[in-house]
């Protein structure tokens, strides 16, 4: 009970970090005239994949390898395949054209650079993780120079920057909140592995990742209720590029990630690739350059399919 109890609250100090430093990001892109679709590509991105950052970090430093991993692995398969699911069922999104020039073929380049790096020696080196954070530079700089002249924003008068000093309250409010939850999910996520023989690797890909992707079912359901699409698809693609590029990347910088279990990378980087892949024909199938509902249903079936997996 006190294992749940430690999850749950730190659970809840992960989601209103996240929301505390999503408001403060965003607030300062706007401040910044920054364009609501670089925004979604990069500022909400980032700021939506602080928990999985923090937990990440605090995993890896904390001995805990399989988590850190397998919170990220998780985190990109939960992000298309649970939030996106929801999302699309909950109304259709009309694809532009840079998902299949720019940001499809990223997020697959950053999936399969991972998986290069990782698969056949088990470990995230230091220098690996230099590489990830130089190509997600260059991915940034790319997107702020191509991107931005072609950017239509469809409720601009929506949104209003925050005065400077409720910015950095909810940016230090973020931070604070963000590593105090990792630290309670954790040290509940491990309790929980050991007092029911479960896995670290198999809490870290369904209960902590599901966990720190609640910021982006958030964020991408807001956005779909109040129409503001570009941000819903944005959001979650970027946040899959962060998560590997930055997250890991980040992570093996500061000390190299090894794989403990052998299932992480025999089954469950499969799975996100696979779920990676998947949105293109999704993308193109029944509708051309649209997600609808049926789409949703059956990404949420890969998904309860990958849980029963999973948890077998």
């Amino acid at each position: 009970m006190l294992h749940l109890l430690l999850i749950i609250s730190g659970l809840t100090f992960l989601i209103l970090g996240g929301n505390w430093l999503l408001k403060s990001a965003v607030s300062l892109a706007l401040s910044l005239n920054v364009p609501k679709i670089v925004i979604g590509m990069t500022v909400v991105s980032f700021a939506t994949s602080a928990p999985e950052l923090i937990v990440s970090v605090n995993a890896a430093i904390e001995g805990f390898p399989d988590l850190a991993l397998g919170n990220v692995v998780g985190s990109n398969i939960a992000n298309l395949a649970l939030v996106l699911g929801i999302t699309v069922i909950l109304g259709h999104i009309d694809v532009n054209r840079s998902f299949y020039i720019t940001d499809w073929p990223m997020m697959m380049l950053a999936s399969l650079l991972f998986f290069g790096f990782i698969y056949f020696d088990g470990t995230l080196q230091r220098y690996e993780g230099i590489i990830m954070v130089i190509f997600l530079f260059l991915f940034l700089v790319y997107l702020l120079r191509f991107q931005k002249p072609a950017v239509f924003d469809e409720l601009p008068e929506d949104d209003v920057p925050l005065p400077w000093f409720k910015t950095a309250l909810f940016f230090g409010m973020g931070g604070m909140a963000l590593w105090g939850g990792s630290e309670l999910l954790i040290q509940g996520s491990v309790g929980l592995a050991n007092a029911y023989g479960v896995s670290e690797r198999a809490i870290g890909v369904t209960v902590v990742s599901v966990g720190t992707s609640i910021p982006e079912l958030a964020a991408s359901v807001i956005a779909m209720l109040k129409k503001e699409k570009a941000i819903s698809v944005g959001n979650l693609i970027g946040s899959n590029i962060f998560n590997l590029l930055a997250v890991l990347g980040i992570t093996a910088i500061i000390t190299p990630i090894t794989a403990m279990d052998p299932r992480l990378l025999d089954s469950d980087i499969f799975w996100m690739l696979g779920v990676s892949f998947l949105m293109l024909p999704l993308v193109f199938l029944p509708k051309g350059m649209r997600l609808g509902w049926q789409d949703g249903i059956v990404l949420l079936a890969v998904y309860c399919i990958f849980l029963y997996f999973t948890l077998l």
